[in-house]
């Protein structure tokens, strides 16, 4: 979201900048008594309203929430997208299996090394992926020396903007109370070093955008990243678990066949497995 408010700050402060069009897709859901998380969406949906109703930026930039995200937007959305993006802190599980059916469906993917990020990186090549931010070992490294962020706040002329229009209520219709909650906390703890990585996911969405204009570099990465994210798919892991774990064999099944016009029942699946094991 503060990537999304810098480059809307970007367009309003030189119209003539050079930003390649972005249409951006959160899927979320809060529980009823998770409070922080509700805030989150309700920030979403309100820079989305300032955003998209604004004509100097309409063409240029779009935000938009799906809310209840499940597996039938999944469907529509993981075939949809041009970038994924992974981007908690490295340390704290970057990704579970999200980032794979973005790759499998031509995504390239922008994240931190960690969790599973680190091994898709690893699939499809370095070249075809877009890292950036602290490793786990640098953020331990930084969290024992004394992590200050509300240093990375003044020295940062972007963030610093960014966060002073939310503090002054520009989403909230001039309300600044009401996402002070959000970020007043980022500014004397930050526990997910937010501020720390701003830096760095500015630059590497930057790189995102000058590989985007280059139509036939962006789809040689995104085949490559299609093509060899096999590693992850169903059949591959359910075969290693029959060999390492189970230690089960592949079991004959008989299907339905027609003989001189008429169905023949055989062994259904089920039954030819059962007996099988």
């Amino acid at each position: 979201m503060l990537h999304i408010i810098a480059l809307y700050h970007r367009i309003k402060s030189d119209p003539d900048v050079d930003l390649a069009p972005r249409t951006f897709l959160f899927g979320g859901k809060a529980a009823p008594g998770y409070q922080y998380a509700k805030l989150m969406i309700r920030f979403i949906t309100s820079v989305a309203e300032v955003v998209n109703r604004d004509p100097q930026v309409r063409d240029r930039l779009k935000v938009v929430f799906l809310p209840n995200f499940n597996v039938t937007y999944g469907q529509r959305i993981y075939p949809a997208a041009d970038l994924s993006e992974q981007i908690s802190l490295a340390g704290k599980e970057a990704s579970g299996t999200g980032n794979m059916k973005f790759a499998m469906n031509g995504a390239l993917t922008v994240g931190t090394m960690d969790g599973a990020n680190i091994e898709l990186c690893d699939a499809i090549g370095a070249d075809n992926f877009f890292p950036f931010g602290l490793t786990a070992p640098e953020v331990y490294a930084l969290r024992e020396a004394g992590y200050d962020p509300a240093a990375y706040y003044h020295r940062n002329d972007e963030l610093r903007a960014v966060i002073d229009l939310i503090h002054q209520g520009f989403f909230s219709h001039g309300d600044a109370t009401v996402f002070r909650g959000l970020f007043d906390e980022h500014l004397r703890h930050d526990p997910y070093l937010l501020l720390a990585d701003f830096g760095a996911y500015i630059d590497s969405q930057q790189r995102v955008c000058e590989t985007y204009v280059q139509p036939q570099r962006w789809q040689r990465m995104s085949v490559l990243s299609c093509a060899r994210s096999g590693r992850f798919s169903s059949d591959r892991a359910i075969r290693e678990y029959c060999e390492r774990i189970w230690q089960v064999e592949p079991v004959p099944v008989h299907l339905l066949h027609r003989a001189s016009g008429a169905p023949r029942q055989a062994d259904s699946p089920i039954r030819a497995v059962n007996k099988g094991l």
